[in-house]
């Protein structure tokens, strides 16, 4: 019977770093947000007035065979204020979920050792589920097995760009109309001067200090400045003084797990367009992307895009994720869109959880009904 150790302090982690890097590459579906050094630098910034519960389960023999963060952390709803007990992604990411070769035992166990210990929370709620090469249905029967009883809703839906076969099957695939609109805001575009592009992916066996390239990191942020992030709200962007110092500290540990990657678009060696995102196994992840309204012309964007997806197919990478959101200004490169699903459980307890928990099982019924499963790929 596996054991479960319960860890609630962020530095008590750091004696399982290797032992978590080692599984997170045996991870199916797995991404860089899954590592301990995103998890560090997150909680660093978002941590305060969260209670971090990290499960690291023990396989009969004593070693250390699966790892199962989670966190308490308070949400508004409609109904009021409440703690959920989820996963520690905060939207950064598509997907999320345990560590380890056998994740459906590690969560598995992970959730008994909850239903056995006090509840500091008023629902679970397993989000970002769903990743390619990954079991859907995983979490819930995971719950289900643990005696949580659990209720499937969408989360989101992202935008994927399955990297099969070549790239010139791929862009053979896009519409005839689009293809030439692309083709002539290319023309136009060198037609303004010499265009080259730059991919920072750094190497895990040939990393350095000086590897970080900020210069690089730096010419990002200030386009997403320049572009109409810099007025954004929203406390996402590259450049908001927000996260600003969370994203660049999360850069500096991407580059020394050698999972940065980072897209420039140059005309006259000046960068004119960007996408910054992360790379784990050959799944990439686009995290954030702009132009400059300036120098970039009409169509910029969508160059680097293209340029993108190219350079990806010829490294052999499995899939781009363009993540959610916009998904009009990605329908052209996208092969299709994947949902994102979440898993909820609803204990006994006060009226405001049990109505949340109706109008969690009205959501489950639709979801059904529209079809719960399709879309999904098999990449």
């Amino acid at each position: 019977m596996p054991k479960v150790f319960e860890i609630n302090r962020i530095e008590d982690l750091a004696p399982y770093r290797s032992r978590w890097a080692e599984l997170l590459k045996q991870t199916p579906g797995a991404a860089f947000f899954q590592s301990l050094e995103w998890l560090e630098a997150y909680w660093r910034h978002f941590g305060p007035g969260q209670k971090l519960r990290t499960m690291l389960v023990f396989s009969d023999d004593g070693v250390l065979s699966g790892i199962v963060p989670l966190t308490v952390r308070k949400e508004n709803t409609k109904l009021g204020r409440f703690r959920v007990l989820t996963y520690p992604l905060h939207d950064w990411g598509s997907f999320y979920g345990p560590i380890g070769t056998d994740t459906s035992w590690a969560l598995k166990a992970a959730l008994e050792h909850v239903q056995r210990t006090n509840r500091d929370w008023d629902w679970l709620d397993l989000r970002w589920q769903g990743a390619p090469k990954t079991n859907p249905l995983e979490a819930a029967e995971a719950m289900e097995a643990a005696g949580l009883h659990c209720y499937q809703t969408l989360w989101d839906r992202t935008a994927i760009v399955e990297l099969r076969g070549t790239w010139e099957s791929y862009w053979a695939s896009r519409k005839g109309s689009w293809r030439r609109r692309m083709k002539q805001a290319l023309r136009k575009l060198k037609s303004l001067g010499e265009v080259s592009y730059v991919r920072y992916r750094p190497q895990e066996e040939n990393l350095n200090e000086g590897e970080s390239r900020w210069d690089l990191y730096d010419a990002c942020e200030a386009i997403a400045q320049r572009s109409w992030q810099g007025a954004s709200s929203t406390g996402t962007t590259l450049s908001h003084p927000s996260v600003r110092d969370f994203l660049r500290e999360v850069h500096r540990a991407a580059v020394a797990a050698a999972a940065v990657d980072l897209n420039l678009l140059m005309r006259h060696g000046s960068p004119i367009a960007f996408i910054y995102g992360y790379c784990w196994q050959g799944r990439v992840f686009g995290l954030r992307r702009g132009y400059d309204p300036i120098l970039a012309p009409p169509g910029a964007g969508n160059i680097l895009l293209m340029y993108t997806i190219r350079d990806s197919f010829l490294r052999g990478d499995r899939y781009y994720d363009m993540g959610v959101g916009s998904l009009e200004s990605k329908r052209h490169f996208l092969t299709h869109l994947l949902p994102i699903l979440r898993y909820s459980h609803f204990p006994g307890g006060s009226i405001r959880v049990q109505l949340l928990r109706l109008r969690r099982w009205w959501q489950s019924r639709q979801w059904k009904a529209q079809g719960s499963n399709s879309g999904y790929s098999s990449i």
